[in-house]
């Protein structure tokens, strides 16, 4: 795919994929949008737009905690972790994503 033809993502994955990110530790939301991208070769791409209702809806739900640290630049950061109950969920949305994926990948090869 190329870089022109990024998607969107799609509807109800961010918040498992800013899950997963955050499980390998904390990230400020700059960095989780770019580990996303990264992860994915570029052709995931989030937006302030979307990454932040979203941080703050997965904080709100308790499946995340944030907290303000002194970034490289002198400057304050707020900062994103993983709690244990945003870790249970993560684990319970990766199988929910397995089983979708798996369903759609039926339905598109015909088998």
């Amino acid at each position: 795919m190329k870089k022109t033809q990024k998607k969107d993502l799609l509807l109800g994955t961010l918040d498992l994929l800013i899950l997963r990110v955050l499980n390998s530790g904390n990230k400020h939301g700059y960095g989780i949008a770019r580990q996303i991208e990264l992860l994915s070769k570029d052709v995931l791409s989030v937006k302030k737009g979307s990454l932040y209702p979203a941080l703050h809806r997965l904080e709100k739900e308790g499946f995340v905690r944030s907290a303000w640290e002194m970034g490289e630049a002198k400057k304050p950061m707020k900062t994103y972790s993983l709690t244990s109950v945003g870790r249970t969920q993560m684990e319970e949305e990766l199988g929910n994503w397995e089983l979708l994926s798996q369903a759609v990948n039926t339905v598109i090869k015909g088998t």
